[in-house]
């Protein structure tokens, strides 16, 4: 297979000459120094073409030596990691159906998979005989439980208006789960909506401990926990806002309101000046915003990532990269250092948006002078794909 170079210069994350947004005007680039970029060569390469769904990606995850895919068509798979990093052909393993509609989020929790569905359902699972060759995907249970539905309904103040004529228990969702994350301590799960909802269920017992109704005043996208717990969720309504559990219940600390349009994708990764977490926010105003914590503990803008020409669909991050996919057909590889990103590599390689992607350290090949890392892609166009990313160390 080709390998494709990259080789970075002063303004390359302007690989392309599409100008600096027009959507955001008032936000700073993130500068490019000449000596970190000067003769740093990016190479990737396609090392797999997953075949076997019946429609595109929605969602996909890394869970120990799996990798797990939701598909638009209900459809959830499990794959060996190694064999699609290998000459080993690779295959489906197990495949389930569950619900109606999109697989929308996936999360790991040691032997359980927790997906999000279209049909307004979380769905636990667990992998049995998972160290064995014919390991099996099970279906544990369905969101919000029988039992937690039941004690709720009998009690009057439990249920809320969804619309003019319908009512709800408060813990149902009453639209498209869109977004799942576990508490760094994986004690608590928790969930957003196109209903506006945040939820928080506990993974013990799977019980819904606390639902925030109308936490935006739209569609709820995305979600992402930092390394500190406080809890961010990106909305339709261009807002992102940052929650945090004070004693039983999560409260709102502040709301980040930078972005020009709808919030897609939040990713989170490590500061490289201090120990607090970076919240990068990506939107279809095209940009990549770049969010610290300041000297008093505020979320602070410092900056955007420009290049891509369409809207911003999905977000990974592992060490000091950052990657973002598009609706323009690419993914892009970032590094930043001490606030001064480059854009490393642009990948094409699909004939539609990006819609997922993640990202996972590459240990199989150890090398003096790079770093090599694995990078699984999705694309509305029905093509999920596995590239090798060599990085030079600086």
């Amino acid at each position: 297979m080709p390998f494709y170079q990259t080789s970075c210069s002063r303004n390359s994350s302007k690989v392309d000459s599409q100008p600096s947004f027009r959507s955001v005007p008032s936000i700073k680039s993130l500068c490019h120094d000449q000596s970190f970029s000067h003769n740093l060569e990016t190479q990737h390469q396609c090392i797999a073409n997953l075949k076997g769904q019946n429609s595109y990606t929605s969602s996909l995850v890394l869970g120990g030596k799996y990798l797990f895919t939701g598909s638009s068509d209900k459809e959830i798979c499990m794959w060996e990691q190694k064999a699609l990093t290998s000459t080993i052909d690779a295959g489906i393993i197990d495949t389930v159906i569950a619900g109606k509609g999109a697989v929308k989020s996936l999360v790991i929790l040691a032997d359980k998979v927790f997906s999000a569905h279209q049909d307004h359902k979380i769905r636990v699972w667990r992998i049995e005989n998972h160290d064995t060759d014919t390991p099996k995907i099970v279906h544990l249970a369905t969101l919000p439980l029988l039992s937690d539905r039941a004690f709720k309904f009998m009690v009057p103040k439990n249920h809320v208006q969804i619309r003019r004529h319908k009512k709800s228990t408060w813990v149902h969702h009453v639209d498209t789960v869109s977004a799942l994350a576990l508490s760094n301590d994986e004690s608590f799960l928790y969930s957003v909506s196109w209903d506006r909802t945040l939820k928080i269920w506990r993974t013990s017992d799977f019980k819904c401990l606390e639902s925030i109704a109308n936490a935006h005043d739209d569609a709820i996208n995305t979600l992402e926990i930092s390394q500190e717990g406080d809890v961010f969720t990106g909305s339709a309504d261009k807002k992102i806002k940052m929650w945090r559990k004070e004693e039983k219940k999560h409260l709102l600390v502040c709301t980040l309101e930078k972005h020009r349009s709808g919030v897609n994708a939040l990713a989170v990764g490590r500061s490289s000046t201090s120990t607090d977490s970076v919240l990068y926010s990506g939107a279809c105003d095209r940009s990549i915003l770049v969010w610290e914590k300041d000297e008093s503990g505020d979320m602070v803008l410092v900056g955007a990532l420009r290049g891509h020409k369409k809207s911003i669909l999905c977000l990974a991050v592992v060490a000091d990269l950052v990657c973002s996919g598009s609706a323009d057909k690419t993914v892009r590889v970032w590094r930043g250092v001490e606030r001064c990103y480059s854009c490393l590599s642009v990948i094409s390689g699909h004939s539609g948006p990006v819609k997922c992607l993640t990202v996972t350290s590459d240990q199989q090949i150890p090398s003096d002078t790079t770093s090599s890392y694995i990078l699984y892609t999705a694309s509305l166009d029905g093509e999920t794909m596995v590239w090798k990313i060599y990085v030079p160390f600086l």
